[in-house]
């Protein structure tokens, strides 16, 4: 098997004896890892544990591994090689935003070109949850592409997506069906041999639907959406990597009923140029936008230049980014003074321990 066919590019340097592979699926510690012997499957080698600084280095699918290959029982994993592309949320840790003392970076997929954000066009519809995903796409290094499903199930779906391409007019939009099978064929010029795409939404807004329509067989389980809140059940229980007929790859991820923001400084900028550009125009650099003279924001917003919903969605977007930062550098400051103690002791016992 040629790991070409699964994006791998030649790597500069090779240790002698380890085997290159892509991670297609992880169930709890055990990854499955497809490599030019074919499928294997690989744990993490015990020294990993010691050299990663956090569980973001840990392998997730989509990566692109350095393994000690062992034909009769379980790889080692000794090395993540360096990511091209990478979709983070935010982990509070089971907490509401707001109540949550940490915030980790939960990485979901990793070395992808395109990432489609599926929202489905029932009741269930909303822009702002779409434009949540769009700010964590754009950070992440692929091209976001929007996709609204179920168009099979409403009237006319051409309201709705003149709506959303209203509010997001820099990005590719498509609605489709993957029952009655429209609109799939627009998306062809994505699944090119090579390319990889990862499907990020909530629970039950087709994804796995749009999977089995796209590799042409039911290889997901799909249950029926219910009645009460027009939303699908729970199908896709952990993340895994399929090769479609076409030879693209897609990276099938459970539903998230929040998606957190991670890091969306880049990402916020991408999505909000139109926002930010009023900036340099106020009176004063420091400006707050609150009630300062000479405020171009305001101005705006006072003669509809600016739509406020954009602005309110900006804020509240920004807001949520300082509190994770606020957050998550609480854990990098400690992280960075344990490894600054174990280093010190570490020397002074080389040095003779403790001196009275």
């Amino acid at each position: 098997m040629n790991l070409k066919s699964y994006g791998f590019t030649e790597i500069e340097t090779n240790p002698d004896g380890l085997l290159p592979g892509r991670v297609t699926e992880l169930r709890r510690e055990r990854f499955t890892i497809m490599t030019e012997r074919g499928e294997v499957t690989a744990v993490l080698k015990g020294a990993f544990y010691h050299s990663a600084e956090t569980r973001v280095d840990f392998p997730c699918v989509g990566d692109f591994v350095l393994l000690h290959y062992n034909e009769n029982g379980d790889s080692l994993i000794v090395t993540v090689l360096p990511r091209r592309s990478k979709f983070s949320r935010a982990d509070y840790s089971g907490h509401a935003i707001g109540y949550a003392k940490t915030v980790r970076e939960q990485v979901v997929a990793t070395n992808f070109d395109y990432v489609f954000i599926l929202s489905s066009l029932n009741w269930d519809f909303s822009i702002t949850r779409i434009m949540r995903y769009l700010t964590q796409a754009r950070q992440s290094g692929g091209q976001p592409v929007v996709i609204l499903t179920k168009a099979d199930l409403i009237e006319d779906y051409n309201l709705p997506l003149a709506e959303v391409t209203q509010s997001i007019p820099d990005v590719p939009i498509h609605a489709i069906s993957s029952h009655t099978g429209l609109g799939l064929s627009e998306l062809d010029p994505y699944l090119m041999p090579g390319k990889t795409v990862v499907f990020l939404g909530m629970s039950g807004v087709g994804k796995s639907s749009l999977l089995n329509a796209l590799i042409e067989q039911a290889v997901m389980k799909v249950q029926a959406i219910r009645e009460v809140d027009s939303r699908g059940r729970h199908t896709t229980t952990h993340r895994q990597l399929f090769m479609l007929p076409s030879g693209a790859m897609v990276i099938d991820t459970p539903g998230m009923r929040e998606l957190g923001l991670f890091d969306a400084n880049e990402g916020i900028r991408a999505s909000f140029t139109d926002v930010e550009e009023w900036f340099p125009k106020c009176r004063f650099t420091d400006c707050r936008h609150q009630a300062e003279p000479g405020c171009a924001v305001l101005a705006a917003l006072e003669g509809g230049s600016l739509p406020r919903e954009r602005w309110e969605h900006y804020v509240a977007q920004q807001h949520e980014n300082r509190y994770v930062q606020d957050k998550t550098s609480y854990l990098i400051d400690k992280r960075a003074r344990n490894k600054t103690i174990a280093m010190w002791s570490k020397q002074t016992k080389k040095n003779g321990g403790w001196k009275k």
